[in-house]
């Protein structure tokens, strides 16, 4: 593990003072599951801190550099700070394979949850290069990977809210209102996963994961438009 922590030191790059703090990012709770005496916890604790950390490097670089309104900075944050955006960086980097995953997580195909452990990966990254070396480093980082995609994302419009955009067609298209339900709920408090539904009169038109309520709306807002095809 010791090469595999250096490679990805020369990837991000950054190399850590104290290596637990990157190892134990890069560890799932599955994997201790398997390995009870694994000296370092899992990486939910960082992947909590991590989230502060990104968020609030993020809305400070926008908050100084745009004079738009409270609205266009919300979702210009939340196009780079999104599920999608993290394992955009996760792929970036390779972070998957560099992993500590039980054997049956390793094998598992199901895309959707192994995407969401990946991204919650790179939060817990972020949070352990913030408590081996502080703002700086981490902002080097969040720079390189998260805020150098923001042209891109306003160029091609990846901000709009696709809760309103689908509300918008959907009452122009078929006269409804979608609503949602939350329809799974787990994890520990600090790291909850929700699986909401969105529909559109008694049918249910998609399904969306993510860390928070809004996050996992917007996710099935997203995939209602795409099932819909009305991109």
């Amino acid at each position: 593990m010791q090469n595999k922590i250096a490679e990805l030191e020369n990837i991000i790059p950054y190399s850590f003072k104290n290596k637990d703090l990157l190892l134990e990012a890069l560890t799932h709770r599955s994997f201790i599951n398997e390995n009870r005496n694994f000296k370092l916890d899992h990486n939910e604790r960082l992947e909590f801190l991590g989230d502060a950390v990104l968020e609030l490097i993020v809305t400070e670089y926008i908050f100084k550099n745009y004079p738009n309104p409270e609205g266009d900075l919300t979702n210009w944050r939340a196009a780079l700070v999104n599920s999608t955006s993290l394992q955009e960086v996760a792929e970036k980097i390779g972070l998957e394979n560099f992993m500590q995953l039980s054997k049956g997580e390793r094998q598992d195909t199901n895309s959707k949850a192994r995407g969401s452990i990946i991204a919650d990966a790179v939060e817990a990254l972020i949070g352990a290069i913030y408590l081996d070396a502080g703002y700086t480093e981490s902002k080097k980082f969040i720079d390189k990977y998260f805020i150098a995609r923001l042209n891109y994302i306003l160029e091609n419009n990846l901000f709009e809210d696709p809760k309103s955009k689908f509300q918008e067609l959907s009452q122009e298209k078929e006269g409804a209102t979608p609503y949602y339900k939350v329809l799974e709920e787990s994890g520990p408090d600090h790291a909850k996963k929700f699986i909401i539904g969105v529909y559109l009169d008694k049918e249910m038109i998609a399904t969306g994961e993510g860390s928070s309520k809004q996050e996992a709306q917007v996710n099935a807002a997203t995939a209602a438009i795409n099932k819909k095809n009305w991109n």
